[in-house]
């Protein structure tokens, strides 16, 4: 609880290690997790460091690994993922591991490269076969000629394909056969056109299906193409296009004999690639999963190792050259666990001198360490998206625990909306250990992350739903109404109340649309409901004018009590950090400002809640009416709610306005005249409490006498901070801002804790329309038909109310939750101007392989 509170007690400390145990030392406390280093190289580049060279040597073998995991991946191998993580690797064997990650990556690129290279001479192959199977009809030669020359015979009867007739012709027939992109073909045969100016003949046809791209393994469809061409610079031309057009182009026999002999050359081929291609794919398959055993274990090995080397490179080497010297944040509560693992690093590595460590003091600030759990972390991060706590400042997580989930419930009270958020979020928190929730998509990863607050968000909208008797907009009656109905008729009171009061009658009953209930006539309220608000509000008409009345002085009171807390909190600040100046001149001032102003409100609603019954409603005073008249002062005298409300509201106006000035003036006042008018004091100051480093404030301070405490000592420093310049000017700027923030915030914030109310009418009404449009329809319709029609409008029903009720109505209301923390709350009290602890830790190094093939 007191780590929660506020944030670790941190100290510097100094680590000596011994060049050769430097390595094992901070190997053990990458596992453990307690300090953050400091870099004592900032001014030295990444490249010019002691360590670069095993950085480099980390990532080669981080390179190595990730391709070895996306060759196991593409064979579809399973990756084990151990439960353990392995411990970094001795330095001993980091040469031994480098070696056999090398040897193994240069042998799988070579059966791999070798099986790319069969693969694509066996789809060659097929190709080709394809090719001579479509192109056997293209062309019939009967006869095999030689060209010679004669006259040109009539051409009426011959075709120009008759290879006979070409030779006839007296040319130099030549074919180009292969095989051209689908989407190619127009475009392929408008260039020959054009090109070769008609002295090509074109001949193709569509394969009957799909082949594998040798060059990018894409299955397309294919046209076999066959053209036919007279001329050796027409050939040169073709084959240039062909080139262009990226066409596997395969050589065309010239006889029937040719074309069968190179037929059966072709499937001797392929079958024997076949065989040679599975007798490598299966020994590169065994090659795999030996590497897949081992593969866990060496990612997270490399990870520690380059982790390790990247913090040596952040210490300072000794003169000497034999000790590194390096500087880390460490919690005090950790620092025997420090000397520990510098123990145990010492060991493990055999030196005979040990590594050591000292704490040093310093005057920087350290980072903030605040632990959380699962339970508490989701909270936390509420807190750290507004901004990191300064160093040992209040951590409004801890009460963030109780008020978001309630100020959420408030905007979302509902019994049954709340009720499903709750059962969703107990099922993630019973299933949290599952691996698929913990490796789930962005979405889910969300909600599990925040399961704990769902869980409080939802077990508290149960609360004000019960407190608001809405379930799916509908009251429901545990205890009974308080109302009487029966009491409202003539027959059941004496003649003497019938003259004093308006009672109902038969007629009444059957002319009036709208029935009153008096709750001053005997009988009629017998009491308040027990838990909440009373079912039979439910069926009256003005119900909504009675809701928004409580709703939002119910707003008005937990906004004032939220922003009051807060200012108290900021107390607890002040005397933390040993600024009792601070209480009585802001924080004194603060809570009378608005305590003499709104506190005074909530006491008006609750006294007349209270004081005025249904008897005497009719002559109470109205709150805002008497609100505003605090203020103006009329001539006339006012009804008020008690005796001497006059002589009580000046009072505490005066009270106001007397601390406007002390608020706008006293703090500035005080520096100026602890700077100008003491000498040198010592601020009683143990550890580190400076949470503004160089603050014009802790200047005045460290330069005058500590009146708080008494002490007339001198400290250390502060004769040093004595000659710093005091701006008076600018610590007077700063405190009017901050107080004329304040004073406009107090009105503007406590307005926007109406949006309580306002969220909880749009929720409310949102259900009753929901409710009206489709379950009141189908539960109206005949029995007959009524049964078939209300599975299906209870399904809609459903979803609707997850996707709009409890998805869409909820996340509005989460984020209405958290701009009341974060502006009306925390800045009451808040810096959030700290910087993170983050430790040298194992843990925080991810260990998963993603779909990118890739190790994250």
């Amino acid at each position: 609880m007191g780590s929660l509170f506020r944030s670790e007690t941190m100290c510097l400390a100094q680590l000596f290690l011994q060049s050769g145990t430097a390595y094992e030392c901070l190997s053990a406390l990458g596992e453990k997790g307690l300090v953050q280093f400091r870099d004592l190289n900032q001014n030295i580049s990444s490249f010019q460091r002691k360590f670069v060279g095993e950085v480099k040597r980390c990532e080669e073998l981080e390179r190595i690994l990730v391709y070895l995991v996306q060759e196991i991946n593409r064979a579809d191998i399973p990756l084990p993922e151990g439960e353990t993580s392995p411990p970094a690797p001795p330095l001993k064997q980091v040469l031994e591991m480098q070696e056999q990650l090398q040897k193994l990556e240069v042998e799988l690129r070579e059966v791999t490269k070798n099986k790319e290279k069969l693969r694509k001479n066996l789809l060659e192959l097929i190709e080709y076969t394809h090719m001579l199977r479509v192109t056997k009809t293209f062309v019939k030669r009967n006869v095999e000629f030689e060209p010679t020359y004669e006259e040109f015979p009539p051409l009426e009867n011959d075709s120009l394909l008759d290879y006979s007739c070409m030779q006839r012709l007296g040319a130099k027939l030549g074919f180009v056969s292969g095989l051209i992109h689908q989407g190619k073909v127009e475009a392929f045969e408008k260039m020959l056109w054009r090109v070769c100016k008609g002295y090509t003949i074109v001949t193709y046809a569509e394969l009957d299906e799909s082949l594998e791209d040798p060059e990018t393994g894409e299955v397309i469809k294919w046209y076999v193409f066959l053209i036919s061409f007279w001329g050796e610079q027409i050939g040169h031309k073709v084959k240039k296009i062909c080139d262009c057009y990226h066409c596997h182009v395969y050589p065309y026999p010239h006889t029937a004999e040719e074309r069968e002999e190179i037929q059966e050359g072709l499937n001797t081929r392929i079958q024997d690639l076949y065989t040679v291609l599975h007798k490598t794919e299966d020994y590169l398959r065994q090659v795999l999963c030996k590497a897949a055993e081992s593969v866990y274990t060496r990612v997270i090995q490399v990870k520690k190792m380059k982790a390790i080397y990247h913090m040596l490179n952040m210490c300072s080497i000794d003169v000497t050259n034999k000790c590194l010297i390096a500087e880390v944040w460490c919690p005090e509560a950790d620092l025997h666990e420090l000397r520990r693992a510098l123990e145990e690093g010492s060991r493990e590595s055999g030196a005979t001198i040990p590594s050591f460590m000292n704490v040093i003091p310093t005057k920087e600030t350290p980072p903030t360490l605040i632990r959380t759990n699962k339970f508490t972390e989701g909270f936390q991060n509420i807190v750290d998206a507004y901004g990191v706590g300064s160093y040992r400042e209040v951590n409004p997580a801890l009460f963030t625990i109780i008020t978001f989930p309630f100020l959420f419930a408030v905007m979302f009270g509902d019994f049954g909306h709340g009720f499903v958020m709750f059962l969703f979020a107990l099922l993630l928190v019973l299933n949290e250990d599952h691996p698929r929730l913990n490796q789930s998509q962005e979405i889910m990863r969300m909600f599990f992350n925040g399961r704990y607050i769902l869980l409080l968000m939802g077990l508290f909208s149960v609360y004000t739903g019960l407190i608001y008797n809405d379930c799916f907009s509908k009251s429901v009656n545990l205890f009974g109404s308080g109302w009487n109905v029966s009491a409202m008729f003539s027959s059941s009171h004496s003649p003497t109340e019938h003259k004093k009061m308006v009672l109902w009658n038969d007629s009444t009953v059957r002319h009036s649309r709208v029935l009153q209930l008096d709750p001053s006539v005997p009988g009629v309220f017998r009491g308040p409901y027990p838990l909440g608000i009373d079912p039979i509000w439910n069926l009256a008409t003005n119900r909504l004018t009675f809701l928004n009345s409580f709703k939002m002085k119910m707003s008005v009171i937990l906004g004032i009590i939220h922003m009051t807390f807060g200012v108290i909190l900021g107390i607890f600040n002040h005397l933390h950090f040993r600024k009792k100046f601070n209480i009585y001149l802001v924080s004194i001032p603060e809570l009378l400002f608005m305590l003499c102003i709104f506190g005074y409100l909530i006491f008006m609603i609750v006294y007349k809640w209270l004081v005025f019954s249904a008897e005497t409603s009719r002559v109470a005073p109205s709150i805002l009416i008497e609100f505003i008249n605090m203020f103006l002062f009329p001539a006339t005298e006012t009804n008020g709610l008690y005796t001497g409300q006059e002589h009580v509201q000046r009072v505490l106006l005066a009270v106001t306005a007397l601390s406007v000035p002390v608020l706008f003036l006293g703090k500035p006042l005080f520096l100026l005249w602890l700077h100008n008018g003491r000498s040198c004091f010592g601020v009683s100051r143990s550890g580190y409490t400076l949470v503004r480093k160089d603050s014009e404030e802790e200047v005045s301070l460290l330069g005058s006498q500590d009146i708080e405490e008494g002490h007339n000592q001198m400290e250390d420093g502060c004769r040093e901070m004595t000659c710093e310049e005091f701006n008076f000017g600018e610590i007077l700027m700063t405190q009017v801002i901050h107080s004329i923030e304040y004073c406009l915030g107090c009105i503007s914030n406590t307005a926007s804790y109406l949006r309580l109310w306002a969220l909880s009418l749009a929720h409310a009404q949102l259900s009753d329309v929901l409710w009206a449009m489709l379950m009141r329809v189908g539960l109206r319709v005949d029995t007959a038909f009524g049964v078939l029609l209300l599975l299906p409008v209870i399904a809609l029903f459903a979803v609707l109310t997850i996707f709009i009720l409890l998805i869409m109505e909820g996340l509005s209301a989460f984020l209405h939750a958290i701009r009341l923390h974060w502006v009306e709350f925390q800045n009451k009290f808040y810096v959030g101007a700290g910087t993170k602890f983050v430790p040298f830790s194992f843990r925080l190094l991810s260990s998963k392989f993603n779909t990118n093939d890739s190790v994250e």
